[in-house]
């Protein structure tokens, strides 16, 4: 199955007042890349939250943005009153002209007067947020089963059109041949004194260096194993990457020893067709 590794996917969920969301997207990349914003409350399982994100996107450039919002009135705030009064009194020894509000203002700013009291990370907080991510993640994944299923009728019809294009050269190959012949027989004409053996040896070597159905083979079946593989592996991205290079080293071989002006057209059309090919590889995982 082919799967693109562009993707996103959104889960939310509410534990205990407090409202969590996670966003993931990805772009494609020749490994795992990934790039978490969390909150602090959630930083002592950033390496678990990690491993969960690369045992199941497996390839990508990921974003990961997790979310947390009160949705209840916060008791995590400690106002240290005795401080403060401290403060003020100490404040006001030092200016004794000042209203007692800007010393107030002056105080809670200072050291440890405003102080937060988080509650520790209980289990089942933790549990609740990774099943978020798996959610999240779940629907991460089916974005790219519907990508894939676009990419997978891309690059079907690319290597169909490769394929009629090779089916193409067939008819100007025997016509590619004759034409060399005649014109090495018009050459033998013109001139006197020649080795007719050796001519035609040169003619025969010629002839073989032009022989294409090597390379057509080759092609075709380069062809077909991109799709067995396309169709039958699963995160087969970099495999179909290397056999695009395969299939690419037989059309230059092809256009090479083409020597006729239709089967370089057509040599044309099957490389624009793999450019095609190859960048659409780039984005299967």
């Amino acid at each position: 199955m082919i799967l693109s590794m562009t993707g996103f996917g959104r889960a939310e969920g509410v534990f205990e007042g407090k409202k969590i969301t996670i966003d993931i997207k990805s772009l494609n990349s020749k490994s795992f890349d990934l790039n978490i914003k969390i909150p602090l409350r959630y930083k002592e399982k950033e390496f678990e939250i990690r491993k969960i994100l690369n045992d199941r996107i497996i390839r990508g450039k990921v974003d990961c943005y997790i979310n947390l919002e009160n949705l209840e009135e916060s008791t995590d705030v400690k106002i240290n009153k005795n401080l403060i009064d401290s403060y003020i009194s100490e404040l006001r020894n030092i200016a004794s002209d000042g209203p007692d509000f800007e010393y107030l203002k002056m105080a809670v700013r200072l050291p440890d007067a405003i102080t937060s009291r988080p509650d520790e990370l209980s289990e089942g907080e933790w549990e609740a947020l990774a099943k978020i991510v798996h959610a999240a993640v779940d629907r991460f994944g089916e974005f790219r089963k519907t990508e894939g299923k676009i990419l997978h009728e891309e690059l079907e019809r690319n290597i169909q059109n490769i394929e009629k294009s090779l089916s193409e050269v067939i008819p100007f190959e025997e016509e590619r041949i004759s034409a060399v012949k005649e014109r090495y027989q018009k050459s033998l004409k013109e001139f006197e004194n020649i080795d007719e053996t050796r001519f035609y040896q040169e003619m025969a070597y010629f002839t073989e260096k032009l022989d294409i159905s090597e390379e057509k083979v080759r092609l075709s079946q380069h062809l077909k194993y991109y799709k067995e593989v396309m169709d039958n592996e699963d995160f087969n991205g970099k495999k179909l990457g290397f056999i695009s290079q395969e299939i690419g080293r037989e059309i230059n071989t092809l256009g090479s020893k083409a020597n006729h002006s239709e089967i370089q057209k057509l040599v044309v059309m099957m490389k624009d067709d793999l450019e095609k090919i190859k960048e659409q590889t780039l984005n299967v995982l």
